[in-house]
């Protein structure tokens, strides 16, 4: 009885394995920092530059330089989408309201940015799942080593390349990647 049942288990397991349809980039939602729904299908045809963000990390003025490539390149299919984190050190304890005021206040920001999230560990956000296993992205497992470490998502919604948090936003990895 056992074996049978055994048996069955995996029959199911491997028909729902191939007939579950994968997750793209595009099939996942987030929340905006404003509370609204945002769809990544809405993105489809453009290049995308998602990076976690801190208030009170030493890369915070990196700020400055997303929201210069965003104006630079926004017309151009480009768009970066920045997520508030507070994984490291404590970097982001505000809320949404005060992240938001805060990124305003100081650098302009007129760039996307949604709530804030978890990057790692067990609450990570979906999109952080899909952005750092293969499994989900069917490009490479990463983890997310800091704040303002940089993933960059071509207008297929195909995950392309890591850029580190010491690299700049305007680096040459991440210009030559948007003006292909």
């Amino acid at each position: 009885m056992k074996t049978k049942i055994t048996i069955f288990l995996i029959a199911v397991l491997s028909i729902l394995q191939f007939t579950t349809k994968a997750q793209t980039f595009y099939d996942l939602k987030t929340t905006t920092i404003d509370g609204k729904e945002f769809n990544f299908a809405s993105l489809k045809g453009k290049k995308v530059l998602v990076v976690n963000t801190a208030s009170k990390c030493g890369y915070t003025p990196q700020y400055e330089d997303l929201e210069k490539l965003y104006k630079e390149y926004k017309d151009k299919n480009f768009v970066i989408v920045g997520f508030p984190a507070n994984n490291f050190n404590k970097q982001e304890p505000g809320t949404n309201a005060d992240i938001k005021e805060f990124c305003t206040k100081n650098y302009g920001v007129s760039f996307p940015m949604m709530e804030k999230i978890s990057v790692k560990g067990d609450d990570m956000d979906a999109i952080y799942r899909w952005l750092t296993e293969k499994k989900l992205n069917g490009k490479m497992d990463s983890s997310v080593k800091w704040n303002f470490q940089k993933y960059m998502i071509d207008e297929n919604g195909n995950l392309v390349d890591i850029v580190s948090s010491n690299e700049k936003p305007n680096c040459e990895k991440i210009i030559s990647w948007i003006s292909k």
